[in-house]
C-alpha cells in the first residue's frame, strides 16, 4: 500500500511540474525589413501578460516568444499580436 501511495504522489508531482513549465512559440513572419520592425514586434509582445521574453530575428524572419511558467498563448493571440504590429504570420510552432 505504501509503495502505491508513493507512486501516486510521484505522478501527481510530475504532472504538476509539467503543467507549470513555460512554452516556447516560434512564428514565421512576413514583412519585416528593418530594425524598427523588430522593435515594433518586441514592444507588442511585451504588452501581453503571459509573455516572459521575446526575440525577433530579422534575418530568419522568426519571432520566438517564451511564456511565463504555467501560462500559454494560443495561436490566435500570437497571430493577432503580430498582425496588429503590421506583419503577416506564415506559420507557428511550439515546444516546451
Amino acid at each position: 500500500m505504501r509503495s502505491i501511495l508513493i507512486a501516486v504522489f510521484s505522478l501527481i508531482a510530475v504532472s504538476a511540474s509539467t503543467a507549470a513549465r513555460a512554452e516556447t512559440i516560434v512564428a514565421n513572419v512576413n514583412g519585416m525589413v528593418c530594425a524598427m520592425c523588430v522593435t515594433g514586434i518586441e514592444k507588442s509582445f511585451r504588452k501581453v501578460q503571459a509573455v516572459d521574453a521575446v526575440k525577433v530575428d530579422l534575418e530568419t524572419k522568426k519571432v520566438t516568444v517564451r511564456t511565463k511558467d504555467g501560462q500559454s498563448l494560443d495561436d490566435a493571440t500570437v497571430t493577432k499580436t503580430i498582425i496588429n504590429a503590421g506583419y503577416a504570420v506564415t506559420g507557428i510552432s511550439r515546444s516546451r
